[in-house]
């Protein structure tokens, strides 16, 4: 079954909430295609003046975080189960925007421009897979969903801000579309939801944006597993496995993204966690994925020709 999610009154939203009325409820095994805003809820392309004063879809409160759609309710899905993403298709619009500097951050205090900000507006051509800013730098897209998530457990609103082990805004670039992401439920129902969409982003994300841009198609195909248990976000690319960790230090996040690993190892080679320390010092790859959401991020990514 194919269903269709637009943001609308019906199904925006700028908070995580587990006492959300899904926007839909789907059947494990059913694809679903949303339309997504950008993350500053815009109405039209930036067309100069200051970045803030940008004009807003009706639907946006000063005390909203990303512009998510959904929530998403499987039906049948408990808290403790594996939620599966496959990412179907993901088709940015024609536009995008990135802003560096301008606001008192940590980083941009030690970058020297927290008083002097940029905004750089994109075109963005989906089918050369190319994007252009107003300066004339041309970069190759490689479009994904920054936030891809569900609620925590605990009532009330939920900032979009930090990622979360049962997702949210992850910000990892290597979740671009034939890529399938595992997550541990923290709800029943899942109630998950999509939005940030990133035409392009490099590693850290260090400016704190990326081409940040609507997205004209998120196809993604939803299903509950009880036979792959995970505590954080697992994705499976094309290529490779790749486990996420966040926490409140790269240190943290590192970490946990390769007990992950680890863990994942022992069940795929059938090793002892020795061996599989030992295998993944010589083949995993240790990659900071965002320093920019309060929680920061890493990930560890196992190649599939790096063991045999």
């Amino acid at each position: 079954m194919r269903h269709i999610l637009a943001p609308d009154d019906k199904t925006l939203h700028g908070h995580f909430d587990p006492d959300l009325a899904p926007a839909l409820t789907v059947d494990p095994g059913d694809t679903v295609t949303y339309r997504t805003l950008d993350c500053w809820w815009s109405a039209a392309p930036y067309a100069g003046g200051p970045h803030r004063e940008r004009p807003r879809v009706p639907q946006y409160r000063p005390d909203h975080g990303h512009a998510l759609t959904g929530p998403v309710a499987v039906r049948g899905a408990r808290a403790g189960q594996t939620l599966s993403v496959r990412l179907d298709a993901i088709v940015p619009a024609t536009w995008g925007t990135t802003v560096a500097g301008g606001w008192p951050s940590g980083f941009n205090q030690r970058y020297g421009v927290a008083d002097d900000g940029v905004v750089h507006a994109w075109t963005l051509d989906a089918a050369t897979m190319t994007g252009r800013n107003q300066h004339g730098h041309t970069v190759t897209l490689r479009p994904f969903m920054g936030v891809l998530g569900m609620p925590p457990a605990e009532p009330g609103r939920h900032s979009t801000v930090p990622p979360r082990p049962h997702g949210g805004n992850l910000d990892c670039r290597e979740l671009t579309a034939g890529t399938t992401l595992l997550l541990p439920i923290p709800v029943d129902g899942a109630l998950f939801s999509v939005g940030d969409g990133h035409a392009a982003q490099g590693d850290g994300e260090i400016g704190g944006t990326a081409i940040e841009c609507p997205m004209d198609e998120v196809t993604v195909t939803l299903d509950v597993r009880d036979d792959f248990p995970v505590t954080g976000p697992v994705a499976r690319t094309a290529d490779a496995w790749l486990t996420l960790g966040v926490g409140p230090t790269l240190d943290e996040a590192t970490f946990l993204a390769l007990d992950s690993m680890l863990t994942l190892l022992q069940r795929l080679h059938g090793v002892s966690r020795a061996d599989a320390v030992a295998l993944a010092s010589v083949t995993v790859d240790v990659r900071v994925t965002q320093i920019v959401n309060q929680t920061v991020g890493a990930h560890a990514v196992l190649r599939d020709d790096a063991l045999r």
